[in-house]
């Protein structure tokens, strides 16, 4: 329960399901929002109280007791228009479909206030972006990570919106990418179907759990093969679900991590990649309007046809 208690201060009561657990790690447990290392913060600046009291970082959860956190409010503000570049694929009254260079973070969050796409299609499409994603996220229909290049679509209505997110839904919206990845697969092509949640100890990261996470969700990758070449393969994955991380969590969980994935893969940039080499080479989607297929392709962006160039040169 949540209760603004005036305009600096937010007010969380939390009521403690068990005993037994220390009050820092169950607090960042159950909100999800807050780290361990901001929640011990908070209790150090004797921020979170029991029956008026100020917790220790080591005290244990007692059931059924509550805690109360006061934390500053967040200054929230909308996203800002920003001349960014954008390399516009296809546009219309309803949606603009973008081929967004690695490096461009979709939109603003911590620690990227501006510079994102968000920022550049309001600047790209005026007031004529959807709502349905609030004032941070205007228009974004789905998301593709900041160092992975390819197409993304933004909605210019609630309406086209919800028509593109039910086609999301119904797993109807195509979405393939081109990888290269560490290591030659053996079989030609395959599905890799694996619940994919967040990491157990790391909160910034996902993982693929076989059960007993509750934040894990279905999750289903097919692949095909492209090229092989020494140590490394070109791939081509569609995208059955669209979770965090999904192709990379999938293809490091078999063994064959992309390319310049240091998160999930190697910790070493090899062939001079510093990013994964990932693109979102193609989508496909019934219009919102027309009702007419619509199949756009980005081309592979200059870092990645580097790389292939690279691997046929490998001896």
């Amino acid at each position: 329960m949540i209760y603004c208690v005036s305009t600096a201060l937010k007010k969380t009561i939390i009521s403690a399901e068990c005993g037994g657990e220390r009050i820092d790690s169950f607090l960042s447990r159950v909100l999800p929002e807050l780290t361990r290392n901001t929640v011990q913060k908070l209790i150090e600046n004797g921020q979170v109280t029991v029956n008026g009291v100020p917790v220790r970082k080591s005290q244990k959860t007692l059931t059924g007791e509550e805690y109360i956190i006061l934390q500053n409010e967040p200054v929230s503000s909308a996203a800002q228009p920003q001349a960014i570049p954008l390399a516009v694929i296809y546009e219309d009254d309803d949606l603009i479909v973008i081929d967004k260079p690695r490096g461009l973070v979709m939109h603003p969050s911590p620690g990227h206030s501006d510079g994102t796409l968000v920022n550049a299609l309001l600047h790209h499409c005026g007031g004529s972006l959807s709502g349905i994603g609030g004032i941070k996220r205007p228009g974004i229909v789905h998301r593709i990570d900041k160092d992975t290049s390819g197409l993304v679509i933004a909605a210019k209505n609630d309406s086209a919106h919800a028509a593109l997110a039910a086609q999301l839904s119904a797993r109807t919206l195509t979405r393939e990418y081109d990888a290269i990845v560490c290591g030659s697969l053996k079989t030609a092509s395959g599905t890799i179907d694996a619940p994919v949640g967040r990491h157990p100890k790391d909160r910034k990261k996902q993982a693929v759990h076989t059960s007993g996470n509750a934040t894990a969700r279905s999750a289903v990758t097919h692949y095909e093969v492209i090229a092989r070449y020494k140590g490394y393969t070109h791939i081509k994955c569609r995208l059955e679900t669209g979770r965090t991380h999904q192709i990379r969590v999938h293809l490091a969980h078999i063994g064959y991590p992309v390319l310049g994935d240091t998160v999930y893969g190697r910790k070493k940039p090899e062939l001079g990649m510093s990013s994964q080499c990932l693109h979102a080479r193609k989508l496909c989607f019934i219009h919102p309007s027309t009702k007419k297929q619509i199949e756009l392709i980005a081309a592979l962006p200059d870092y990645f046809v580097d790389v292939l160039r690279k691997l046929r040169s490998l001896i």
